[in-house]
């Protein structure tokens, strides 16, 4: 079994890794020791950046009993144009698990149909599934995931995290809204996995939308690969900033949400994303104690 979209999932397994991860970071809090997965190995490949991803699934492999290792597009044989089944089939003859990190969906396909051993999307170009169960973890942990309750994405809901989140809160009986300039494109085959399981919204009116918002969440403007286009985004995007004035139509007690890295003053202000309201690190906490129910629901050790 792989883990590599967030509309591969049902609701029971959401619920169920939700409450795994619950467990287990209390465990963690409390020092208690887990060696599930003593013995077993996972193989990062990582085409990207990263720091959250990078650390929290190394760190929870550890946690578990197990141990990690990383390959990189620069330090391996993909630098000289191996293709990513032959990687992918030698990996999983390797190691217990993968999580990749990659550009394009497609590769992780490839590399999830090659290999013998379960693969995890660590981010693609179309969807951040672990992004999104950090995101639910840290909703439930401050009372904002129950049927009913709004959540509003703002900025750029045509891509990854955008994609993902709008998955896993319709799963969770969310209802969603988009905000969004008129010219971005949002992907139909999320949009309508969403639409059958929630109702979605889309608004060109960031203000309209954060009205009795529970869950205001956005992202940076400018993805990785997407650098080319920085100054056309930036000035499409500028409308849809998440600043004070947006966060007083949320209702009493709203939590704001970014996955991170955050660029102050672009996509939100520092007043916002400093303040009560913020859960950033809650979110990138969690990370860790989801990716370990992860690694260990698909190792069948949960």
């Amino acid at each position: 079994m792989d883990f590599l979209t967030t509309t591969g999932i049902s609701k029971q397994q959401l619920h169920s890794l939700l409450q795994l991860a619950k467990n287990l970071k209390e465990e963690h809090k409390c020092g208690k020791p887990n060696n599930s997965l003593a013995g077993k190995t996972l193989a990062l490949l990582f085409e990207k950046p990263s720091t959250r991803t990078l650390a929290s699934f190394q760190l929870g492999m550890a946690q578990l009993g197990g141990s990690a290792t990383l390959l990189s597009s620069s330090n391996s044989q993909l630098s000289r144009g191996e293709p990513m089944k032959d990687t992918g089939a030698i990996l999983g003859r390797y190691a217990d698990i993968i999580a990749a990190r990659l550009y394009s969906h497609a590769d992780l396909e490839e590399l999830a149909q090659a290999s013998s051993s379960p693969v995890i999307n660590a981010l693609t170009d179309l969807d951040h599934p672990c992004q999104a169960l950090a995101a639910l973890l840290t909703m439930k942990e401050h009372n904002k995931l129950f049927a009913g309750s709004k959540f509003v994405f703002a900025g750029d809901c045509g891509f990854n995290v955008a994609n993902a989140l709008m998955a896993a809160t319709s799963l969770a009986g969310m209802e969603i809204t988009l905000a969004c300039p008129r010219e971005c494109k949002i992907n139909e085959e999320y949009l309508s996995f969403a639409r059958s399981r929630s109702t979605v919204e889309v608004s060109h009116d960031l203000f309209a939308a954060a009205k009795d918002a529970d869950v205001i969440y956005t992202d940076t403007w400018v993805s990785m690969g997407q650098e080319e286009e920085k100054e056309k985004r930036m000035q499409m995007f500028l409308p849809f900033q998440v600043n004070s004035q947006v966060m007083k139509e949320a209702k009493k007690g709203a939590i704001f949400m970014h996955d991170l890295p955050a660029y102050r003053g672009k996509e939100v202000t520092a007043g916002v994303i400093d303040g009560p309201q913020s859960t950033i690190y809650d979110e990138a906490e969690n990370r860790l104690h989801v990716q370990k129910a992860l690694m260990l629901h698909l190792l069948g050790k949960a």
